[in-house]
């Protein structure tokens, strides 16, 4: 049976045109890509218009300026800072300088570990390094250190001549204890964790230095490092001349 045929039947080019001109209406993409450029919507142009990046004339020497800050963007490394962990405390009658800044004398943690070492050894917990500065030496001042046994409790502030004449802690004493931030506090009198005692006077000339413990060939030996008022000192380290 031959097909049967429309005698007017439209030709397939006009009804594809009819369709896409019904569809443009709904879908603009549709008309940018069916219609011809002549019969597109202005909104297509527009949009064309408004999207094509607009560039300018770029010479070597910016170009090259830009490949190199791109470069060392690239190169940067992010850095965190965050405060540096205290060990050090100031456990009994903290000072002030003349500018109202707290003196401090840091304990390293080798002199820490040497000192609880030695109150483990001889069974003494309240053991302490006094440390104290005399005129002498070969450059005008020199450190004198030695182990001292601390009172069990801590006296009352101001400490009175009699309190200081019973104990080894006088007026003008401070106490610096050893302790990580990441580790449990003691309490403000727990003189069992490693610490130190200075008088008055020879904290205001080791204010800002380290106390650290050092083995060498001539020996092991507590030893002040980095004085930030010495302006010289001796080889054995026992002696050292200020600024003035």
């Amino acid at each position: 049976m031959p097909p049967l045929r429309c005698a007017n039947a439209p030709a397939p080019a006009s009804l594809f045109v009819q369709l896409s001109m019904r569809r443009t209406a709904q879908s603009p993409i549709l008309a940018d890509i069916l219609l011809p450029l002549r019969a597109r919507a202005p909104h297509s142009a527009a949009r064309r218009i408004a999207t094509t990046p607009t560039t300018t004339p770029v010479s070597k020497t910016q170009w090259r300026a830009r490949q190199s800050l791109s470069s060392s963007q690239s190169n940067k490394r992010l850095f965190t800072t965050s405060a540096p962990r205290k060990a050090t405390h100031t456990l009994f009658n903290p000072q002030n300088d003349e500018d109202g800044n707290e003196m401090v004398l840091e304990i390293t943690e080798r002199a820490a570990k040497r000192l609880s070492e030695i109150m483990t050894k001889d069974s003494n917990p309240y053991l302490a390094l006094r440390i104290q500065v005399e005129s002498g030496g070969c450059h005008g001042f020199q450190y004198l250190m030695k182990l001292v046994t601390l009172p069990s409790q801590l006296p009352e502030l101001p400490v009175s001549e009699d309190a200081a004449e019973e104990s080894e802690i006088r007026e003008d004493d401070t106490i610096f204890s050893y302790y990580p931030d990441n580790s449990p506090a003691p309490s403000s009198s727990d003189l069992t964790v490693p610490k130190i005692i200075l008088d008055g006077p020879s904290l205001e000339l080791l204010k800002g230095s380290k106390v650290d413990f050092t083995m060498e060939l001539i020996g092991s030996q507590f030893k002040i490092v980095d004085n930030p008022l010495a302006t010289s000192s001796c080889g054995c380290g026992t002696s050292f001349d200020i600024k003035i």
